[in-house]
């Protein structure tokens, strides 16, 4: 059996989107664990937990304007929401386990919601989502960038940008390995032919954060769904962390109460790169997830 996953390029809403699909032949066997990235990143930073999950089928997916897949505008989160639910109907995705990061899990919960019947179970990792009060806050004007905005774009090699990032929070936390997946994958060749660039340029991924509480629908999405939800969180966001602490949870202490069959766990001693951070862990939090709904 293949140790490297088939890269599939879907046609959604006019957009051309990429997911990695590993072990194709048990599809159908048990669950398949759909996964989906954060902000910033790419379906293969999965891989070392996917390593860590031999038994399963699994498809990780690329979200608009990151890794392989093309990038457009979008209006709020919801777009990454209803770009996932029709991937999930293209592949005929039936009764999945589905795993989001951070903004990704956002963008799952209404995935679910849109496409019931595609998903059986839910793990939510620091997902990014506010109390509900927040999402009737004023929104930063729609040219609004973050400061991710700013990063260094190009790098003669994976090797350069790994001995960039190695030492520099939040990559820092990253297993050795999760962090060489990152940046061999989250490159593609520059358009003039020098070097490499990101793969989420770095002007999509500074208009994502601002957006966040542009979606108040969440909370429909959240009571519509009638499956288990694991709501993982990592240690508390630190205060003294200017401007703002990156690993810390930015998930509303309450919200797996919101959920139908919502259930919460905190592990004080990861961080919001939990994923990257310590994939053992995560693979054994979903393992023993599907264990417990009988997935």
């Amino acid at each position: 059996m293949s140790h490297q996953p088939k890269l599939h390029h879907i046609r959604v809403g006019g957009l051309s989107l990429a997911a990695f699909e590993w072990r194709a032949a048990l599809r159908g066997s048990a669950p398949t664990l759909w996964l989906v990235h954060a902000t910033g990143f790419h379906g293969r930073v999965w891989d070392q937990v996917i390593h860590q999950l031999p038994g399963h089928h699994v498809i990780a997916i690329e979200q608009r304007g990151h890794g392989r897949s093309e990038g457009t505008g979008f209006d709020s989160w919801a777009d990454f929401g209803r770009d996932q639910a029709a991937m999930a109907a293209a592949l005929d995705l039936q009764g999945a386990v589905g795993v989001g990061h951070s903004m990704g899990a956002h963008a799952l919960v209404q995935a679910a919601a849109y496409e019931p019947a595609r998903f059986r179970q839910l793990v939510l990792i620091d997902p990014v989502i506010r109390a509900p009060a927040e999402y009737h806050q004023p929104l930063p004007p729609p040219d609004t960038l973050h400061p991710s905005a700013q990063r260094k774009n190009r790098f003669a090699s994976a090797q350069e940008m790994f001995e960039r990032f190695a030492d520099r929070p939040p990559y820092s936390v990253f297993d050795t390995q999760a962090l060489h997946d990152y940046c061999q994958h989250g490159l593609k060749p520059a358009a003039d032919g020098q070097g490499f660039e990101l793969a989420c340029a770095p002007a999509f991924e500074g208009r994502i954060y601002p957006m966040a509480l542009a979606n108040a629908g969440i909370y429909a999405s959240i009571r519509a769904l009638q499956v288990p939800v694991l709501v993982l969180r990592a240690r508390p966001q630190d205060p003294s962390i200017k401007p703002w602490d990156a690993l810390g949870t930015p998930t509303w202490p309450a919200l797996a109460q919101e959920f139908r069959f919502g259930r919460d766990l905190q592990l004080m001693d990861k961080t919001h790169m939990m994923p990257m951070e310590d994939p053992g862990l995560v693979a054994r939090l979903i393992a023993d997830a599907m264990a417990g709904a009988g997935a």
